[in-house]
């Protein structure tokens, strides 16, 4: 068994203020490359850790030219910032999307001969490959759902629409900072559907067909202890709920911690292309996608998902009379997902007015997903495409 993952951690409330100190403590953050979002600044999410840092007599170079599903000119272009203002260090302050492009700053800007075209893949950009190391990089979500601060892997949409992952240990950061008080304006719907993405990352990660491990398997279920505890207060009580807040932060670094070695499967292959095609924001499309694939999943998940089932229902036993087979209790627990995603307020149909995706788009659906081959072997049950076809049908 191998697992690894981020080698520290900071989690309170208010810690994005100590990025400075812990740049220092890697022996940089002299001239450090800050990447963002433009939504991000003008919230003023990215003060705290920017005082820190002059505080402390550096400076920041602030790249905030990310997209969301960022491209490869996202890439290349906070790299080229890094090394044309001599940057010492990375950080990523945001959503999945600006820690993803720090990831592969911080390698680019080290490796100026190399291109994302000899890195897409797993574990091609290592030291052991003749690339240098990285330069120091720290993350620091914004969102609690990706948990990209806590895996290897980066996602970059390649032309139109498609998209290719660089998967290595080189992109793992040397801090996960975790600030609950990041998230308090999050909006409601995102917070919802970026809460249920990374249940679906503790889930998928669970029940996946290859590298499952036992302590995937642990931060997985604290993952969705942590997030069924607190996903509701964090969607319904906004700017009032920081420790709720902290503790889907909390949840969603474990759900990283545990996908990131045990990867996610037809959840994600399935939701990707509804991503990239339609614009959709990838936790609403892993929340449209995760009902289905459970239910189809269910012949080979049964007991797995009955071990589930009073971790993230404490009371799903409550009005059962005697034993519950694994089956009984599978139907049941996919029943109670469906609803917590309606409570959540999160459309559940691909034909919602908010989607607006239709019948005639589903070939196109699943033969994309289809290149999914990256995760489609993870899946506990094998899907093909016509599989695919009745997956999107059934949430029409």
């Amino acid at each position: 068994m191998l697992f690894q993952t981020t080698r520290n951690v900071l989690f309170e409330l208010g810690a994005s203020a100590k990025v400075g100190e812990l740049l220092a403590r890697e022996g940089v953050g002299r001239r450090v490359l800050l990447v963002a979002d433009e939504g991000i600044k003008s919230a003023g999410l990215l003060d705290k850790a920017i005082a820190g840092i002059e505080a402390l007599g550096g400076s920041v170079s602030l790249f905030t030219g990310v997209s969301p599903d960022p491209s490869e000119q996202n890439v290349v272009d906070a790299a080229a910032q890094a090394v044309a203002d001599g940057a010492d260090s990375v950080v990523g302050l945001g959503g999945g999307s600006p820690m993803d492009v720090a990831k592969l700053a911080s390698f680019l800007a080290t490796n100026q001969g190399a291109s994302l075209s000899d890195i897409y893949g797993v574990g091609l950009c290592e030291v052991s490959e003749g690339f240098k190391r990285r330069l120091p990089l720290i993350q620091v979500p914004t969102t609690a759902g990706t948990g990209s601060e806590v895996t290897p892997i980066s996602i970059v949409t390649t032309g139109a629409a498609s998209k290719m992952g660089v998967v290595s240990p080189q992109l793992l950061p040397d801090w996960a900072v975790l600030d609950g008080n990041l998230t308090l304006t999050v909006p409601q719907m995102t917070t919802a559907h970026t809460g249920v993405d990374a249940m679906v990352h503790a889930i998928e990660a669970f029940t996946c067909k290859t590298r499952k491990n036992v302590l995937s398997d642990m931060f997985a279920k604290e993952a969705l202890r942590n997030l069924s505890a607190n996903i509701h207060d964090a969607v319904f009580k906004g700017t009032e709920a920081a420790e709720a807040r902290a503790g889907m932060l909390l949840g969603s670094m474990y759900a990283g911690m545990a996908f990131a070695n045990a990867p996610v499967a037809a959840v994600h292959a399935l939701a990707y292309p509804i991503g990239s095609h339609f614009k959709i924001p990838h936790g609403l499309s892993c929340s449209l996608m995760l009902p289905p694939v459970l239910e189809y999943n269910a012949p080979e998940c049964a007991p797995l998902y009955a071990e589930l089932a009073p971790i993230i229902f404490p009371d799903i036993l409550a009005d059962a009379s005697g034993q519950l087979t694994d089956e009984e209790l599978t139907a049941l627990f996919i029943a109670r997902i469906r609803e917590l995603v309606v409570e959540l307020g999160i459309p559940t149909q691909l034909s919602d007015p908010a989607i607006g995706i239709s019948a005639s788009d589903v070939p196109l659906l699943a033969s994309e997903s289809m290149k999914q081959v990256r995760l489609l072997p993870n899946n506990p049950r094998a899907v093909l495409e016509e599989d695919a076809v009745r997956i999107y049908e059934t949430i029409l």
